[in-house]
Formats: structure tokens, sequence, C-alpha cells
């Protein structure tokens, strides 16, 4: 698991393979001297690197540079199946990660319970020390208490130890002799430290995000480990949830980085994608990522918007990751009617394994997948292009509908509709939510679906939303992993400061003192990684004195006077942008100083082509009718996407068929072929 210095190392493999794990395929994205091929291939959940190795085969790869795309720390938190993990805590401070914020998740629900702690009660155990807020010694580390508890780890079958004291962020002394102690009495055990993961004030952020990661980093190491054997000779990296790729090494030991690692790429690729398309320009895009298993959106103004504050199963995450908002919706979602005779679809999902009841796997459940195609929105032929991988069975996809539609009282079709609008209405309140709830016009956005669902979805979602353009890119089913090769190399590196920022712009030496030091951290581990001069980004989390919590903001560097005042300016504006307000007047406190390296990723040219004729017709390979309301279907022009040529134009209804996707073009909206083979679809005009 030593790092591999690529794309760059001129003695490096000649071809390059984004690789994106999800729920129902595993994507590929190949690069090589012939071009950009794509394939697909089912996922094996028990072990996800066996449809790795088997895809690669199929592709006939033997040597490549690999960049994938993970979902074994996000199953493991979902599914609370992660390593039997021990928290050893400051004295008095056991139950922090039990009584946490005190958040009300659902405001108005008489009776809640949480779900149980990732920590067993028996196993949140503590030490007397104690460190004072500016990392002074008011109590000395117990170190026969650590010891002891490092003996009773090992005898109880611990897998993995989370480290936590309190203020260790501002004096990591006792945290790393405690670790040193614990190396020593039980070697071998993973241990998390809080200063390594997280050197940032707020003790229930810091305990829950290292929890997090010991929890997971046995799983995700032995995984890597796995694959790692099994593409013995290729340089691996895999994608963070920051959007930057890193190595195996930093990811197994830091596994917590890793549980939004396919979504990131997804938003990495579609940015990507839109700048090509619009030569170069920075896009303002809503991305649109419907899988098998759940939708993800993300708003982009003009830049990949990231957060340090995101919640993974009701625990804080307080690490960098993509500002990504995850629904419960996807083509596997499951469609049920509950007790009040109302239809629900999702969050339950059929996943890979029955799958939908078209798949013919076993799956005797309605999903949107079932509905889609008893609708007529889907080849019967099956998707993959018709490779026979996944057969559709449209008669056992219409037996579970008429079945749904008599408990609901209505036509199979009708049924079908329904599960249709109520998928898309939680998947309108997401863009909703990254868009209006944030001051974002979405009208004023392009709209770019991807996974194998998001095309099939696109226009209705953007009617509801009044956005007027959306963006289909030439491989929507497996944009993730092309984002995955795209991506840079980004290592990330904080920590908290808590100055007046008026203090700081008039003497800045403790900024920029913090600032070298992260840079120098970030610098050493990507050179290992094979990038020597790495470019860096500083940023500072701000908020107003006697705030809770603070807005992210660029530092320009050198962090001298001006680049503070500067980041101060910039806390105003987005101050109001979010929240409707600013108080220029009042005094702003710097909480913590951020700073990113990368190193570039790979830079693929998309093909292309000169604009053709406007005729589309010799793409058109059938008519079939589609259901767009109740009542009669409506005949609908099929055609083959890989024979449309630029400069081709369309108008709905249609309907796109390709390898990895489906496009459902309703009436009312017209599409046109670009250079990059990119579709663009419009609204018409209403009157």
């Amino acid at each position: 698991m030593n790092p591999t210095p690529y794309p760059h190392s001129p003695t490096g493999p000649a071809t390059f393979v984004g690789i994106d794990v999800g729920g129902t395929f595993t994507d590929f994205v190949v690069v090589d001297g012939g071009g950009l091929r794509i394939h697909k291939e089912p996922t094996t959940p028990d072990d996800q690197s066996r449809a790795i190795v088997t895809g690669l085969a199929a592709l006939g790869i033997t040597r490549a540079a690999i960049v994938h795309g993970m979902t074994v720390a996000t199953n493991a938190l979902l599914e609370r199946r992660g390593a039997a993990t021990a928290l050893l805590t400051s004295a008095g401070f056991a139950d922090v990660l039990v009584i946490a914020r005190q958040n009300r998740p659902h405001l108005y629900r008489l009776s809640q319970q949480r779900p149980p702690a990732l920590v067993a009660d028996g196993w949140r155990r503590t030490v007397a020390e104690r460190l004072d807020a500016q990392g002074a010694v008011i109590t000395p580390l117990d170190e026969d208490a650590v010891a002891a508890f490092a003996a009773d780890a090992v005898a109880a079958g611990i897998e993995s130890v989370a480290l936590v004291f309190l203020h260790s962020y501002a004096n990591p002394r006792h945290e790393e002799r405690a670790a040193a102690i614990l190396a020593q009495h039980a070697p071998g055990l993973p241990v998390s430290v809080s200063s390594v993961i997280l050197p940032e004030y707020r003790e229930v952020e810091r305990t829950a995000t290292t929890v997090i990661n010991a929890y997971v980093q046995p799983l995700v190491a032995r995984y890597l480990g796995r694959l790692a054997r099994a593409l013995e000779g290729n340089p691996v990296r895999i994608m963070q949830s920051n959007g930057g790729a890193i190595g195996l090494r930093q990811a197994a030991e830091q596994a917590a980085r890793l549980v939004l690692s396919g979504p990131a790429g997804g938003v990495v690729g579609a940015f990507d994608l839109a700048r090509q398309a619009l030569d170069g320009d920075a896009p303002n895009l809503i991305t649109f990522d419907m899988g098998g298993t759940s939708t993800d959106v993300a708003l982009c103004p003009g830049v990949i918007p990231t957060t340090a504050e995101s919640t993974i199963t009701d625990l804080p995450l307080r690490l960098p990751v993509l500002d990504i908002h995850t629904v419960g919706a996807g083509g596997g979602s499951i469609a049920t009617v509950d007790t009040g005779g109302a239809l629900r679809v999702g969050p339950q999902s059929a996943g890979a394994l029955p799958g939908p009841a078209c798949y013919g796997r076993g799956g005797n459940q309605v999903t949107v997948t079932d509905a889609n195609l008893v609708l007529g929105r889907l080849d019967p032929r099956g998707f993959l292009g018709g490779s026979g991988a996944v057969n559709l069975d449209r008669e056992a996809a219409l037996a579970v509908l008429t079945h749904l539609g008599a408990r609901l009282g209505l036509s199979p079709h009708a049924a079908a509709l329904g599960v249709i609008r109520v998928a898309n209405a939680t998947m309108e309140r997401a863009l909703r939510r990254v868009s209006v709830e944030r001051g974002y016009d979405p009208r004023a956005f392009t709209l770019l679906p991807f996974g194998g669902a998001g095309p099939l979805h696109a226009c209705d979602l953007a009617s509801a939303l009044g956005i007027r353009r959306i963006l289909v890119p030439p491989f929507p089913g497996v944009l993730s992993a092309y984002g995955m090769l795209v991506a840079d190399v980004v290592v990330d590196a904080s920590h908290s400061l808590l100055q007046a920022a008026d203090t700081a712009v008039a003497a800045p030496e403790q900024v920029a003192a913090r600032v070298a030091e992260l840079q120098a951290r970030v610098t050493a581990t990507l050179a290992g990684e094979g990038f020597p001069a790495p470019r860096i980004d500083a940023a500072l989390d701000l908020r107003y004195l006697g705030q809770s919590y603070e807005l992210t903001v660029p530092l320009a560097l050198p962090p001298d006077g001006a680049a503070i005042a500067g980041a101060v300016t910039a806390f105003h504006a987005n101050h109001a942008q979010r929240y409707g307000y600013a108080m220029p007047d009042e005094p702003v406190e710097i909480v913590t100083v951020r700073v990113a390296g990368r190193g570039p990723g790979l830079a693929p040219p998309l093909p292309r082509a000169a604009l053709r004729d406007a005729d589309a017709s010799p793409a058109q390979v059938d008519t079939q009718p589609v259901w767009f309301h109740v009542g009669a279907p409506t005949p609908t022009p099929v055609y083959d996407r890989a024979q449309l040529q630029p400069g081709n134009r369309l108008a709905g209804p249609a309907l796109l068929l390709q390898y990895d996707a489906t496009v459902v073009v309703p009436p009312g909206w017209r599409g046109r072929v670009d250079v990059l083979h990119n579709l663009w679809l419009e609204q018409e005009s209403r009157p």
C-alpha cells in the first residue's frame, strides 16, 4: 500500500481507469490511447473488489492507474456493521457521544428514539487527565489507567479505539502519550487520535468524527488491503469526500474521509464536463445524481461547494466534504402503502440483489425502475445496450404494479405514475434545499442529471423548479467514475485558532504561523504522492462574535493583514447570501484555519466533432407508447443516442437509449447535440 506517483510519472501506465462502486452497478471509465471507454458491472456487495477485478478483466486491462470511489465506509455506518469500537476520553466526558447536542430531528414527534451509539455503553471509558482551553496541563495523564484500558480492550476483542481528550486540539501531548501506551500494550490495535483526525474545538463534533473513523477504519483497511493484493502492480488512489483523491495509506488511516466518496466524484465530473461544454467558463450548475439507491444533489455557483459540517446517520462529521444533499430516492427505491393508505417511495431500496421485480432476481416489490418500465420509459430489451447483463421483465413489473394499484384503487399505469410523482417530490425537495433554501434561484442554473436514472426524471424536476435548461452528458450513467479520473489529488488540514479578526488584521503573525504549519504538513504528504510542488489554498472559518457556527471563506496567500481583511469582507457577503443579512460593524472571530494542497488529476479532453445537419431522424430506431399522464399513452420516437451527431435537433416527446442510461424528453421540451456530444434540453416558452 505504498504510494505510487501517477499519472505524471513518465514510466507509469498509459491507461487510466476511474471506478465508482454503486449500490447496483460498479462503473468504469477508461482513458487510454484509444480514447474514452465505459463499462458497467453488477456490484458484488459482499466484496466490492470482486466486481472491480471482473470489470477490468472484461475490459482486457492488466496494467492501469486506478482511482476508485467506494461505499465500504458508508455502508458500514448505514448498516451499523463497523468494528467493535472503544472510546477513551477525559474523566467526566464518557457520555458526550450519547448526549451530543440534544437536537430533535423530528420536531413534532412526541416519541423519538435515537439510533444506538457506535460505541457500546461499557466501552465508553475515561481516564484522569485534563488540559485547559489554552492547552495547559491541569491534571496529568494517568498512564497506568491507559495501560489497564489497553489490557481490557485486548481481552474483550475490541477491534478499534477512538482516543479523544478534552482540548487536545490546543495541546496534543496527552493524546500522543496515551496512543504510545496503547501501541505498547496492545500492538496492532488501530487507534484513531482526535488531534490527528480533527484538531478543532467542539468536543461533540471532534468525538463523533474520531469515533466514526475508528468504527469504519478496520473494515476500510481490510478492504483496501484485499484490493491492493487483487490489483498488485497497479497504482491505486481512493476518492475522498472532499472531491480529491489520495493514496491507499492515508485512505486506510483516515477512513472517515471516504464516506461520500462516490457522490463527490459525480460532482467533480459534472463540473469538469460542464466547464468543457462552456469552453472553460465557470458553470452555474445544479448536479442531480440519481442512482439505484439514493439521489445526491449539489449546487455549484461557479465553484464546487464544500462544507466542514455534515451529518452521517445522525452523527456529525466535522471533515471537509463536498456540499452534497442526499435523499433515499433511486431507481431501486421501494414503493409501499402506509397504514393510512398513502403511497410512499423509499428510503428502503431493493439494491443489487434481489433488485427491482423487473430484474428477475427474486424481487417482488414495486420500485421506481418497475414504474418507469411499465410506463414505457425504459427499453424492454434491458439495460447496458441489450447486452443481456440485465434483462428487464415487463410482465413481472406489471404484475407488482397491478397489485399496488389494486390497493390504491388505481390502474397499473396510474399507480406507476403515482410512484414516479412521489419519487420526484422527494427529489424536488432535495433540489429546493440546496437552492431556494440557501438564497439561490434555481431558474438561474443549469440542471446536470447523471447516474443511471437521472436523465429519466430530469425534465419533470426542471419543470417543477422552473429550470429551463438541462445538460445531459454523453455518458451520464458513469459520470461519477469519470469524476474520479479528473479529480485532483488533495490533502487538507485544519486547526482551531479562536482569535479576533481585527487583531489578526493588525498582527497577522499567528494566522501566518498556523498556515505555514498546515502547509508544511500537506506538502509533505503530497510529496509522497508524487507532487513535490502542489497548489496551496487556504481558508478561514469566521463568525460574528457570540455566534455558535461559522462560514468558511477563502484566504489569499500570503496570509498578511490585507488578506485577512479581504476574508472578513467576503464573510459579510457570504453571511448576507446565506442568511439574508450581514452585520459589518460587529466584531468577527477567526475560529479555524484551513489549508488544502492539490496535485492535478487527469485532464482528458472530450472528443469533439464538427456540427452537422439538424435532422436527427437517421438515429431513430423505433416508436413506442409512453405514458406521460393518466389516460392514453403517447406514441414516442425512440433514438439510439450513439447515432446522434453534433448539430442534430429533436423535439419531445422522445426517448433516447444508450448503454449506461435512458433520457426521457417529454412533450414541451426540445434538444440539441453540441460538439462534445452533450445533449442540451430546453423547455419551450410558455404563453
